[in-house]
């Protein structure tokens, strides 16, 4: 008997008898070697499978990456031309209602040096006057009374502190040096004024 005969015959000896049956068989060194790669063909066309998902979604994503950066650097480049172009333009409301008060004040200038009535070119600056106050008055410009009010460093800046002439003004605005405006709620210029103590 060889020794491998001697193996085969302890194996089976070895275990019980139902289960000697789902035993392979040895076919030699070439049949095992197929039995395996029979065995492997099956796991490695599944990671085959999974790398290619893998891949594609890699691909779908980096797809939607570049598209998405590609739409913000747009979206970033629009909007900084906008604000230089913004930028250019901002006052130019404010310029169309000055333009008219511009050109009245050029024809009171010519007015003035052929009026002999001092009245009537007075009449006209008030004219011009109410005009333009009237106009940014509808942009928002609101003047702030501060005479007789409270201070409020919000509104007011102190200019110096003087004593107060009497007793109710201690602590208020006496004499208001520089009106303050606000323009749609918020303070564009502090009223400069003269606070009593």
């Amino acid at each position: 008997m060889t020794t491998e005969e001697n193996k085969t015959e302890i194996q089976e000896n070895a275990m019980p008898a139902g289960r000697q049956e789902n035993l392979p068989q040895e076919t030699g060194a070439e049949g095992t070697e197929a039995t395996e790669q029979e065995n492997i063909k099956p796991i490695t066309e599944a990671i085959e499978n999974i790398e290619k998902q893998l891949n594609a979604k890699v691909e779908e994503l980096n797809d939607k990456y570049i598209r998405l950066y590609s739409e913000f650097d747009n979206y970033r480049k629009r909007t900084q031309k906008e604000k230089i172009e913004l930028h250019k333009t901002a006052g130019e409301d404010i310029f169309k209602i000055l333009l008219p008060v511009l050109d009245d004040f050029e024809r009171a200038m010519i007015a003035m040096n052929e009026a002999k009535d001092i009245t009537a070119v007075k009449e006209g600056v008030e004219l011009i006057f109410n005009k333009l106050r009237t106009n940014l008055q509808q942009k928002g410009l609101a003047a702030m009374e501060s005479k007789g009010q409270n201070f409020d460093a919000d509104i007011h800046e102190a200019i110096t502190n003087i004593p107060a002439p009497s007793e109710d003004l201690k602590g208020k605005v006496v004499e208001e040096l520089e009106k303050g405006y606000s323009l749609n709620g918020k303070v564009i210029r502090f009223a400069k004024v003269i606070v009593g103590n």
